[in-house]
């Protein structure tokens, strides 16, 4: 097939990693595929590295001037291209897409909806969703009930494909953990807590660090927590600030930029996911599950679809996330019982299975043409 990925995305955020996961997976298996992004910007440089053919179209340009240069543009790739299949990753453009295609361009639209934030119910958009693109894939059941309910999405032009982890890269390493224990200083018989996520207020790392805080406070004094990020929204220092202010500055560790990050997971006895909102992907979610570490989580976005219910908490509840951590601390069974579920999950989470998923649509969409 010739595919065009459409990842008009500024930030490598969980929507670019999707969509040049799926991208390589694609090219991999032997698909002819052309990634369509802004330029200079980070997705651009991750499907570089990826070894993808990239093309730069400004489809998030207000400019009129601009729009008709991008406009031009895409027109000269489809006619030159003729792809089978183009999946939009992003809504800036979707409609342009659109539009080319109900004006004679023979190209199966697909819209890939990777952002918890739901799109507008109204009339056009409805008419964008259900009238125009061929298919909607979604990467959580809340969002697939919403584009059922409100956006009246016909049930069979509907498609839930979550993300996949490379269970290759991402796995249980005992060397990892024991030498990554020795760089942080944690004992045997410490309990590490490991929040694995970019510095952000939505990851929840205040939240994180007060249930920490309050547990060790509470007698648990084999507790540590693990950090495992770097810079992004927000900076180191305003994150020590968080830990100082919680009296646990001489039981955290936080590992900065990392290259060994299956190791620094392996290292944890015991995952978080604090988000606030957000997490349609939850793309740490799956590598901590991937190596095998019991996982406590909010309730927010896909996470209900990934997570035992025992182990999921309400976001900015501080005090059900630390007795979460503490029942697992105590609880064989409990820590037993989770990890069971999770193997589970992650069995159909894959990019093995993300990648089988995802050609069923591109061919039954070809297929009934």
């Amino acid at each position: 097939m010739k595919i065009f990925q459409v990842i008009n995305v500024r930030w490598f955020n969980a929507t670019a990693w999707y969509a040049i996961t799926l991208s390589r997976l694609l090219a991999e298996a032997g698909h002819e595929v052309t990634v369509l992004t802004q330029a200079g910007t980070a997705p651009e440089k991750a499907a570089q590295e990826a070894g993808l053919r990239t093309v730069s179209v400004d489809l998030n340009t207000t400019n009129p001037i601009r729009f008709a240069s991008a406009t031009k543009h895409i027109i000269l790739l489809l006619r030159t291209h003729r792809p089978d299949i183009v999946n939009c990753h992003r809504g800036e453009g979707f409609f342009l897409w659109g539009v080319l295609k109900l004006f004679g361009f023979n190209f199966q639209l697909v819209r890939t909806r990777g952002d918890q934030r739901p799109p507008r119910s109204d009339a056009i958009n409805r008419w964008l969703h259900a009238g125009v693109a061929d298919a909607v894939v979604v990467t959580n059941r809340r969002m697939a009930d919403y584009f059922l309910e409100k956006m009246r999405t016909p049930g069979h032009g509907l498609w839930l494909i979550h993300g996949g982890v490379d269970t290759a890269r991402f796995h249980f390493d005992q060397a990892g953990r024991n030498r990554v224990r020795n760089e942080f200083g944690y004992a045997s018989d410490d309990i590490v807590v490991g929040l694995l996520g970019r510095f952000d207020r939505v990851k929840g790392h205040e939240e994180t660090i007060k249930a920490v805080a309050s547990l060790h406070k509470k007698g648990m004094e084999n507790i540590r927590l693990f950090l495992i990020g770097f810079d992004t929204a927000m900076t180191s220092s305003q994150i020590e600030t968080l830990i100082d202010d919680a009296g646990i500055k001489d039981i955290t560790r936080i590992s900065g930029k990392r290259d060994d990050v299956n190791a620094c997971i392996s290292a944890v006895d015991i995952g978080v996911v604090a988000s606030l909102w957000s997490e349609a992907i939850a793309r740490s979610a799956l590598e901590i599950m991937a190596v095998d570490r019991p996982l406590v989580s909010t309730d927010v976005g896909v996470m209900p679809d990934l997570v035992c219910p025992s182990a999921m908490v309400g976001p900015g509840d501080v005090k059900a996330l630390a007795d979460a951590i503490e029942s697992i601390v105590n609880s064989d069974e409990l820590r037993s019982e989770i990890l069971e579920a999770q193997k589970r999950t992650m069995s159909q989470l894959t990019l093995e299975e993300f990648l089988k998923r995802s050609l069923n649509l591109y061919h039954s969409l070809i297929d009934d043409k």
